[in-house]
């Protein structure tokens, strides 16, 4: 017999506190923070595969069955998801570590999938949109640990930030677009199951600016470094050449 939702809640969400309490037992000489963004990456991988496969393998597909009645398989992911967003809003609003777009993206991601659950419809998409806003957040995550230890600016970071920039704009625009244009032609799903994904879907857009703005700044950088070295590289060669005569 099945629990009731709310206790499923319950439990995942005490789950995900637990881990974060034994990280920052066995993590003790860290910040919390170190921590949190370990239950982050946990979550952000099992959500991933888990999503992934309720929408490619075990159905319905989102793109053509929005507004579809739940399955077995895509409510526990949910109450996964939601017992994870529930704990990581908590910690983000008592350490007050983040802006308000990304509480403004928690709040929105947990009455979600509250409404999905609640409806018990829904489902297809809302996994969709945790498999989308989810797929990157390794990739997130992984810049954070590499800034800590010192290791960001180096060639593994420069192809984590590749990756995450490439994965971000190709799943979460482009898919993006096409999910929420299934989303809103479909008469199934509520119209403030709608609201909500044209909310993430803009959310997205305002990462997206973001994005783009570090990706030049970066790749400025790197351009002018290239060509310091490259200017260098040619006085020592004219430097030498003179010598030689």
């Amino acid at each position: 017999m099945l629990f009731p939702l709310p206790l499923r809640v319950a439990c995942s969400l005490l789950a995900w506190f637990s881990l974060y309490a034994w990280f920052c037992h066995r993590y003790k000489h860290r910040n919390y923070e170190w921590s949190c963004r370990l239950v982050t990456l946990t979550h952000g991988i099992l959500a991933t595969c888990l999503s992934a496969y309720v929408g490619f393998i075990d159905g319905p597909w989102p793109m053509s069955h929005p507004g579809s009645p739940n399955t077995t398989l895509q409510v526990h992911v949910l109450c996964l998801s939601l017992g994870y967003f529930l704990f990581d809003l908590c910690w983000c609003v008592y350490f007050q570590t983040e802006g308000a777009l990304m509480l403004a993206h928690h709040l929105v991601s947990i009455l979600g999938i509250t409404a999905s659950l609640a409806l018990g419809e829904s489902a297809a998409e809302v996994n969709a949109v945790i498999f989308g806003s989810e797929i990157t957040n390794p990739l997130l995550q992984a810049r954070w640990f590499l800034k800590e230890i010192g290791c960001y600016h180096s060639f593994t970071g420069d192809v984590v930030d590749f990756f995450f920039v490439v994965l971000f704009t190709g799943v979460r625009i482009g898919v993006g677009a096409w999910l929420m244009y299934c989303e809103l032609a479909s008469p199934k799903p509520r119209w403030y199951i709608k609201l909500g994904g044209v909310i993430m879907y803009a959310v997205s857009w305002v990462f997206m600016v973001s994005i783009c703005r570090f990706a030049r700044r970066k790749s400025m950088k790197k351009y002018h470094a290239w060509r310091s070295r490259r200017s260098d590289e040619l006085y020592l060669k004219t430097n030498g050449h003179l010598k030689n005569h």
